[in-house]
């Protein structure tokens, strides 16, 4: 069965996720974490692709990302991927590809899951028991976490407008992005958070839904399964 492209649509956030292939380190040392930062800080500056959330994890990085335009996200991809897994190679003294396949994403509706997304990328390192609170930013899974809690300006990230609506001051917005991940996310929503981003298939209420479906020729959520229900007058006609 031949694989469905995936979703991409300019100026709307996506989620994405890299792997690397089994037994491969994403990252060995601090320097390959800075080395693929710069990667992709170089790499979105290129194709106009601003990056509201990130986290470098051992085996794969997660990204929450905006193309300004249509094939945007895919060209910055790319280049990621020349551009740091080549100096990886070198340093390594080793070959071949390092990622696990092409990259996965969906697209996300802003209004309801643009900070979930966030939340999900930056509590990673602490549900992988990288970290030992989920709001200490810890080396061995570098994310946007620093930057987001106010101790440092991370050159990759671009604060989505929804961001904003936290908080009128930088102070505030900090404040109010700590107690949201003190508090956790339920076990269900990181479920289909990941789940989306791994099948392609997007996120949003009804309206966004729809609109997205009538900007793409292929469908943008799964068909219900199962045969379809019939409707009620035939189900009562058939009862006679």
């Amino acid at each position: 069965m031949a694989r469905l492209p995936r979703l991409e649509f300019p100026t709307l956030p996506h989620l994405v996720v890299q792997a690397v292939l089994p037994g491969q380190s994403l990252a060995h040392d601090a320097q390959d974490a800075q080395a693929l930062h710069a990667a992709l800080v170089e790499s979105a500056r290129a194709h106009g692709v601003t990056v509201h959330a990130y986290a470098l994890l051992p085996d794969r990085f997660l990204l929450l990302a905006t193309p300004a335009q249509g094939g945007a996200l895919s060209l910055f991809m790319q280049a990621v991927g020349r551009r740091y897994v080549a100096g990886f190679n070198r340093r390594h003294g080793r070959q071949g590809g390092l990622w696990a396949g092409r990259y996965r994403a969906t697209v996300l509706d802003p209004a309801h899951y643009l900070l979930e997304a966030m939340a999900f990328i930056e509590l990673a390192p602490w549900r992988m028991g990288l970290v030992e609170s989920p709001v200490v930013p810890g080396p061995a899974a570098p994310s946007s976490l620093a930057h987001h809690l106010g101790q440092r300006t991370d050159p990759l990230v671009q604060d989505h407008a929804v961001f904003w609506t936290l908080g009128n001051t930088p102070f505030d917005r900090e404040a109010a992005w700590k107690r949201r991940l003190e508090l956790g996310q339920g076990a269900q929503l990181v479920s289909r958070l990941a789940e989306a981003a791994h099948t392609g298939w997007a996120l949003g209420g009804d309206a966004f839904l729809a609109g997205l479906q009538g900007r793409s020729d292929r469908r943008v959520v799964q068909k219900p399964r199962g045969r379809p229900r019939k409707p009620v007058a035939e189900v009562e006609s058939a009862a006679d």
